[in-house]
Formats: structure tokens, sequence, C-alpha cells
């Protein structure tokens, strides 16, 4: 909501890591952070906008607020995608274990985070299930660092307006603030338009040496849907690019959050950190990108709770604990509405009208960690350290069960397609170990290893949501097996950091071509990241960050839809090449330019690597002027030199499907916010 001024420092301050503030010098791994000067010179319209300048990450926007993550890994689609990234907010998760939303960073407030934090690859064992390839970490701004009173206006192409506010106060050693975003966008296809809003609340005290802070989160969305645009190049025809072949579909969501969390430092090496949360969330959408266009709606109600703790158990030998439970209360129904009008006819036989999924399934997982760092010498630090999860699963069919439809009624010899397991219960144990070594070279520089696991046991919906004559799914966790190293160098007016991983994925779930859901695949994923920044000029940042990448199946399998997966072949959606760079300007204190271009190399599109999207390079650009201590405007323009590329870009039953991307867009955003 304002305009910071560039501050350099020659370490910043992470607090993904492990739930409390770290320089980043000092951990071993990969962790970038959008600071609230960056957001706010990017100004996201989309989470994307303020993610995909983050070395190894490319969001793909779909239709709206919809999106699909990719952090060190293809861009992950249908069965084996969800649950593969750990979305937190405040470092605590806002979903429970095994009811993902593929789509749920926009159930965040990104828009006014005080910071955003990306860790890339497997997450410390703090966390748990579900942080395989990364994780996303949405930092609210505290109470104090929020303006006594603020409030901004945007406006801009395809009728975009958007409105913020913000407003705190102290009452004693009490603060607490709140703030808030709406936003309509008429959307530049065609019945696409948007209405969203969120809401944050805080407050925040100081307790016994340590910090208690409550928070309350709630957002609301409303979303005509644009669907898949076809044909080979469609995105470069225009009026192709603006049309919706899916009018009528639609995406309606809300979630909220509540969330207790204390932490303290009473010495040195004694850090303590404890949590409640408890979430729920609703959506009810049309897949309108399956024949018969059923509509889907979820909900969960969920509680979660954890505690950590460290303590010094000799001089340089320091042990840390963590616990953590997390219970949910989760229900899907899919429902067509009528029969079944496109397609084959075969296909139109097999997806009868009615009822073809409705159940409830409560879970429960609990883990609890183990760490031990040993600072070796005054440079070296080494640490080891694992983590045991148990998720439980007590599944509840609500309608006939097998592949019938809602009556009990056959669709011909070979059934219908959608199947529904009889009750029953599953429970999937995982560990994961780590270890890493941090060495301070100098002063100004860290060299670091580091191994370590991710996993998450299956979803929900793969486990219960089956298709033809597969009654059971017999699925185990993924598990990925990941190497890093890296070197941080840091100076008074720059930095570069530079990490090379090698990672193997395994058990990964996917719809082989009988319909079933299995646990056969195995991946292998390795790259080189790198992240540079300096100052030259107190008025002129330059910074770059970029991935050099490999994904490749390590199986071979015939897979749903005729193709075939085959070992050494690379990975649909996955760019070999991601570069980012950003100019940052500032000649007078009231003035602040800013140019970002972003590169994305070419990718394939099928499991046989036969159909490609040649890639695309964006350029945008935006003007800020600080009119006085209180005022700001700021002019941005997305897609500075109209380019026709696409969002998304894929190859489906036999032909290419696009999310065509918007062209050239000017916005202006007026602020106030009073200190």
């Amino acid at each position: 909501m304002a305009i910071f001024p560039i501050v350099t420092v020659a370490d910043e301050v992470v607090v993904t890591a492990g739930r409390v503030a770290t320089g980043t010098q000092d951990v071993a791994g990969s962790i970038s952070r959008l600071d609230a000067n960056a957001l706010a010179i990017l100004g996201a319209h989309h989470q994307a906008d303020a993610l995909n300048q983050v070395a190894g990450v490319e969001i793909q926007r779909g239709s709206g607020a919809e999106s699909l993550t990719a952090i060190r890994s293809p861009v992950l689609t249908g069965p084996g995608s969800c649950g593969a990234f750990l979305f937190l907010e405040d470092s605590i998760p806002i979903r429970p274990v095994g009811f993902c939303n593929v789509n749920g960073l926009f159930e965040l407030n990104y828009e006014q985070a005080s910071a955003i934090e990306v860790l890339r690859g497997p997450g410390p064992i703090s966390y748990g299930a579900n942080a395989v390839h990364g994780i996303v970490n949405v930092l609210s701004p505290r109470p104090r660092e929020l303006p006594a009173a603020a409030a901004g206006l945007q406006t801009g192409a395809d009728n975009f307006r958007r409105l913020t506010t913000a407003l705190s106060t102290r009452t004693g050693v009490t603060s607490l603030g709140m703030y808030g975003v709406a936003t309509h966008d008429g959307g530049f296809r065609a019945d696409s338009g948007l209405d969203e809003a969120k809401l944050n609340l805080a407050l925040e005290r100081p307790l016994a040496s340590g910090t208690l802070t409550v928070r309350a989160a709630g957002t609301v969305l409303n979303q005509e849907t644009a669907g898949f645009i076809r044909g080979r190049d469609s995105y470069l025809d225009r009026a192709v690019a603006r049309a919706n072949p899916n009018p009528e579909a639609f995406r309606d969501a809300w979630s909220s959050r509540f969330s207790i969390a204390y932490a303290r430092e009473s010495c040195p090496q004694c850090r303590d950190f404890v949590y409640f949360a408890a979430r729920r969330s609703w959506m009810e959408f049309s897949q309108h990108f399956l024949l018969g266009k059923p509509i889907e709606i979820n909900e969960q109600s969920s509680l979660a709770a954890g505690a950590s703790t460290s303590r010094a158990l000799r001089e340089r030998l320091t042990w840390t604990a963590a616990v953590d439970i997390d219970w949910a209360d989760a229900a899907l129904v899919q429902n067509q509405p009528g029969p079944a009008i496109d397609g084959t006819p075969a296909a139109r036989a097999i997806r009868p009208a009615g009822l073809q999924y409705d159940y409830q399934v409560a879970a429960l997982t609990t883990g609890a960690a183990l760490s031990l760092d040993w600072q070796a010498t005054p440079a070296l630090r080494l640490s080891t350290g694992i983590r045991a999860d148990d998720t439980r699963y007590d599944y509840d069919n609500r309608m006939l069960a097998g592949n019938t439809d809602e009556n009990g009624f056959s669709c011909g010899v070979s059934g219908c397609l959608y199947s529904r397991p009889a009750d029953r219960r599953d429970s999937f144990a995982n560990w994961s170990p780590k270890f890493e070594a941090l060495w301070r070279w100098t002063p100004r520089t860290s060299v670091y290893a580091l191994a370590n696991r991710g996993f998450r046991p299956p979803e929900m919906t793969e486990l219960y949501r089956l298709q033809r004559q597969q009654n059971i799914a017999q699925l185990d966790s993924e598990r990925l097996d990941s190497l890093e190293l890296g070197v941080k160098h840091a100076i008074e007016r720059g930095s570069l950091r530079l990490a090379v991983y090698q990672m193997r994925k395994r058990n990964v779930i996917l719809r082989d071509a009988d319909g079933f859901n299995i646990s056969a695949g195995k991946t292998r994923h390795r790259g080189l990241e790198y992240e540079w920044r300096w100052q030259p000029t107190d008025a002129l940042t330059l910074s770059a960050a970029g991935t050099f990448a490999h994904h490749d199946y390590a199986f071979t399998r015939l897979i749903e839809a005729g193709e075939t997966i085959e070992a050494g072949n690379e990975i649909d959606s996955a760019p070999r090449h991601i570069h980012a760079l950003s100019i940052d300007w500032q000649p007078r204190d009231a003035l602040q330019l800013a140019l970002n271009v972003r590169f994305l190399g070419q990718y394939y599109l099928d499991a046989a690597n036969t159909a490609t999207y040649p890639g695309h390079t964006v350029i945008g650009t935006s003007v800020g002027w600080r009119l006085d201590k209180d005022w700001r405007l700021q002019v941005r323009v997305e897609n500075l030199l109209d380019r026709d590329y696409a969002d998304r870009a894929d190859f489906a039953f036999g032909d290419y499907r696009y999310f065509p991307a918007r062209g050239r867009s000017a916005f202006l955003s007026v602020d106030y916010a009073k200190q």
C-alpha cells in the first residue's frame, strides 16, 4: 500500500526455515523473500505476478484467481498434483493434510502481505507432510507495522477495480490491526469476471518474555471461469484468445481461519513456539474440463496445533523437538446436472446424470520431530534430525458403492465411469530424515550441503474418487529424496546465491490406461538456481533470478488417454530455463521506476515429448510517485510490448489447449496511508 525506500542489508532475515527469525546466511537451504518494498513495486494482481520473480518457481495462471504451481518441479496437474506444495500463513498450514486445493494460493492475502517467503525443495522436518517440492509462506503484517489509517484505489484495463484498506491502534501494550482488499476484474475474456474479498484481523501483545499473536482471516471468491481455447497456436489469434468456450463455468468459494501463536526466546539457545489454528473452507465449481461438466462441492472443518522448543544440551550442542496434530472433517459431492452432450456416444453412456460421488472423511495426522545442531567449530555447524508422521483416514461413502449410477443401475457391460469404494479406513506412516552442514567460509560467505526428504500421504480424492472397476486404491505416500549444495555470498551492496540440486521421487500417483489410481511413478529432478542482487548506487538496484533445470521420467508406463510414459523423456510442463530480471531506479525520494523482464523457455506439452510450447518473454514496468508523506500514485503496465503468449499450454485429447495471456494493460493506483 505504500512505497518504501530502498534499503540494502548484508543478510536478510527469514522465518520459514524453523518458524523463528534466522539470517539467510545461517540457513542450509534455498529460501527467497519478497519483502514489502518488492511487493509494493510489483502490485500483484495475481499470485503469479509476485511468485514468478523467484528462482525455481513457475506459477501458471488459469482463469481468474486460479493457478497451478511448480517449485523445483514441473507444473503439476491431475492425480498426484495436489499436496506437493505446502501453503502457509505465518508458518501455519492453511489446509489440513489430505485435503489440499490445487488453487489454494487464492485463499491467502498475498496482496497486503508484509513478505512472501518461498522455500525450494523438501521442507524442514518442523513442518511434515506436503512440503515435497517446496513451501510458500505468506507473512502477515504485524499490527504495529500497519498505518493508523490507510486506503487505496486501483483501476485499469478490462474494468479492473481494487479497494484496499487498513487500520491499526494500540491500547497499552496491545496492538490491534485490520486490513482487507476487495477486487473486481471484468476479465479480458468473455464471461470471465470475478469478485473477490479478503479481510484480516490481528492482535499482538507481549507475554512472559515472548509475543502472543491472535489472527483471523476470511476470503470470498465468486468467479466466472473461462476454459481452454483449442487448436495449435490459437493463442496468437486475438479474437479466439478473448473467447470463452465454457461460458457456463464458475467457481464460488470461501474460507476462514483463526490462529493463536506464541513465540519467545528466553535465552540465546532457547526458542519456543506454540500454535493453535481452526480452519473452514467451502467451494463449488463447474468441472468444465470433464465430459458431462459435473458440479463439485467440497468443504472441510479442521483444527491444528503444535509446539516446538530448542535448548542447549552442551556448550556447542542444541536440540530441538517438535510435535504437531492435525484433525479434519471433510466432505465432497460431485453431481452431473443433466445427460452428457459432449464426447462420443460411448463416452456419454458411461456418464449418467445425477450423483457421482458423495463421501465424508475424518482425518487425523500426528507428527513429531527431533534434531541436533552441533557447532563443531566457530565456522562449521552440523545438524541432523528425523521426523515421524502418521495419517489416518476414516472414509464414509454416503451413496451406493461401485461404478453404477446413483440408483444402482449399470451403464452397460463395462459399467459407469465413476466408482465409489465402500466404507474403509486407511493409514500412512512416514519418516523423513535430514542432514545438513553449513560452513561460514568468511563472515560474508556460507557454503552448505543438505540432504533431506519430503513426503505426502495420498489425497482423499486420490483414494476415494475412483473410476471404472477400481474398488480400492492401494496407494503409498509419495516420497522425494533431495541432495543440495549451495553457496551464499553477501556484501554491503549486493548478494549472490547459487544452489545445485538432485532429487528422486518415488510412488508418484498417476492414473493408468485402465483408469486406475496407482503409485507406480518415478521421476528425477536436477538443476541449478541463481539469485543475484547489486546496488551500484544509492538510487539503482539490479536483481536477477533464474533456473536451469531438467525433470524427467524414470519409469515406463501406458497411462490414461492413450499416452505412454517412457523412461528418460522429459516431464511435460517443465521448462528447462526460467529467468527474471528486475531494475529498480529511484532517482529522487519521491520517484521510483521499475522494469521487470521474465523469460520462460520452451517446454513439452505431452509425456511422449511430441508437442511443445515455444516459451515467451514478457516485460512489465511501473512508475511510482510519492506526492507527500501520506499520498502515493503508481502507474503499472503489464505486457509492455503487447506480446501474444499463453499463461498455460497443454496437449490433451489429441489437441493443443491454452489459457491465453492478457495483452498490454495499464493500471493506476492511488494510496493514502496515515502513520
